[in-house]
């Protein structure tokens, strides 16, 4: 019977020192994650292993229930499915602990409160928008590079006369960040044509 963790942060920028050390604490035999993957999204590569890794008897153990993933529906069928398997899940920081009944109930409180709150978040964030729109606001973050800038790269990449890390690096973005402005480039022609 092993104690596996599991931890996850939403972009490379972030740290899992955290969680990884309150999993160490708790016992964890192993420590699974993803980086840059958000919890809506339950096909992970990390989180897959981790599912194909437990056996019965097993318990999984993450830091925060919101680790594990965000959408109710596909967190509490994940849990049912690993409670039919015969393996445990723990969550630290709610101290959740399928393994008890108050522990279940929990776990549907918890998911039913987390689904809520973001629910929450997703309409106040549209009205705000909206609101922005009619005031005539741009709404997003800046582009990354100018259109000026954007033809340039696409020139220095056909000719030859310079890298995507170095182009990326001379306009202070991250090279995926370049590939997928000049990709969204080539899709807004393709829909132009």
């Amino acid at each position: 019977m092993c104690n596996i963790g599991y931890a996850r942060v939403s972009t490379i920028e972030q740290s899992m020192d955290l969680q990884t050390s309150a999993l160490k604490a708790a016992g964890c035999d192993k420590i699974l994650s993803d980086e840059g993957f958000s919890g809506a999204d339950f096909s992970r590569p990390g989180l897959g292993k981790l599912l194909r890794t437990l056996r019965r008897g097993d318990t999984l153990t993450v830091w925060r229930l919101d680790r594990l993933g965000r959408s109710l529906f596909e967190l509490l069928k994940l849990v049912r499915d690993l409670n039919e398997r015969g393996i445990e899940f723990r969550s630290l920081s709610e101290s959740l602990d399928t393994s008890t009944s108050a522990g279940r109930l929990l776990l549907h409180v918890l998911a039913s409160m987390a689904e809520f709150e973001r629910s929450l978040v997703s309409e106040r964030t549209k009205a705000g928008m909206a609101a922005a729109r009619a005031r005539g606001s741009r709404i997003g973050r800046r582009p990354a590079m100018t259109p000026e800038q954007r033809r340039e790269a696409r020139l220095a990449l056909a000719e030859g006369s310079a890298t995507v890390e170095a182009i990326a690096e001379r306009h202070g973005i991250h090279p995926r960040t370049l590939l997928r402005t000049l990709k969204a480039d080539d899709h807004r022609q393709d829909v132009a044509v």
